[in-house]
């Protein structure tokens, strides 16, 4: 098995500061090594948080990220100290979303990528914000997210 070149990356394996914003966040990828096989890579964040940019209170989201590598993978500590970054960022539910998507679009350029953010109610209401770049290839193995609808205590 080949080992893949990490000397590039700026954060792995080093105590890092969590980062003032999204905007400031480094996303970093790596070589994908089984590029053309269509497997798909999920990452979940149950314990998403950013702020209401209307209030300043805190907003929760349970966030489920797949996606299918095309010639890059995220590299998941970069993804996480910049999801982390949201904790600190006024921004709408939908706007947290799809600047999550678009983000890693743009990085990875993947073969398909989803994200299912289903946040916490504020104001008695969930909100949640499904997207994804198009349609699967045919034969991928595309699970379900395994997120139940908000029930409350009903």
């Amino acid at each position: 098995m080949a080992k893949t070149d990490v000397s590039g990356l700026t954060q792995l394996g080093r105590a890092v500061e969590t980062p003032d914003s999204p905007e400031t966040a480094v996303l970093e990828k790596v070589p994908a090594g089984n590029r053309g096989d269509n497997y798909v890579v999920r990452f979940t964040a149950p314990e998403f948080t950013s702020l209401c940019p209307m209030t300043g209170q805190p907003d929760f989201a349970h966030i489920v990220i797949d996606y299918i590598p095309g010639d890059w993978l995220v590299e998941s500590k970069s993804l996480k100290l910049y999801l982390t970054s949201f904790r600190n960022h006024g921004a709408f539910h939908e706007d947290c979303s799809m600047a999550i998507a678009k983000r890693l679009v743009e990085l990875l350029s993947p073969v398909w990528l989803r994200i299912g953010a289903y946040w916490y109610p504020r104001g008695g209401i969930p909100i949640d914000v499904f997207w994804q770049t198009g349609a699967p290839p045919e034969g991928a193995w595309i699970p379900d997210q395994g997120v139940p609808p908000y029930r409350g205590r009903g």
